[in-house]
């Protein structure tokens, strides 16, 4: 009996790993436009030189990006497209950051972008509910 309890939680596993990594994105969006100049170190001098845009303006292209597929992401509006894009996002910064400590976070949060991609809209997604209609 317990088994079957537990089963009936599978349905909720895409949406919960969905949901939380738009979060993440949402929140990190949010924080790049709140505190631009906290992140801005963290643009690489090649970045800027070879571009000719300033670290912020990077900072808040990224900001952007991020909110607006992180949004996309939680109402489930374009979920595959979003989540592919927001996986390539996030494999870029896991190799920029590299092999520490929150180089592995950020690959186990790849994994988990990854996961929403291949896994396609859930049963909360608005994408579904549109498609119903």
């Amino acid at each position: 009996m317990e088994n079957l309890q537990i089963d009936k939680m599978k349905n909720y596993a895409p949406i919960v790993v969905r949901i939380g990594m738009s979060l993440v994105f949402l929140w990190f969006g949010a924080q790049q436009w709140l505190d631009v100049d906290a992140w801005s170190g963290l643009i690489p001098e090649w970045a800027t030189s070879t571009s000719g845009l300033s670290a912020e303006t990077f900072v808040y292209i990224n900001g952007t990006f991020e909110l607006i597929f992180g949004a996309l992401l939680l109402l489930g509006l374009f979920t595959r497209v979003a989540a592919f894009l927001l996986s390539l996002h996030m494999i870029h910064i896991t190799l920029t950051v590299g092999y520490n400590e929150i180089g592995v976070r950020d690959f186990g949060l790849s994994l988990a972008t990854i996961s929403v991609f291949l896994h396609g809209l859930d049963d909360w997604c608005l994408d579904r509910k549109i498609r119903q209609n």
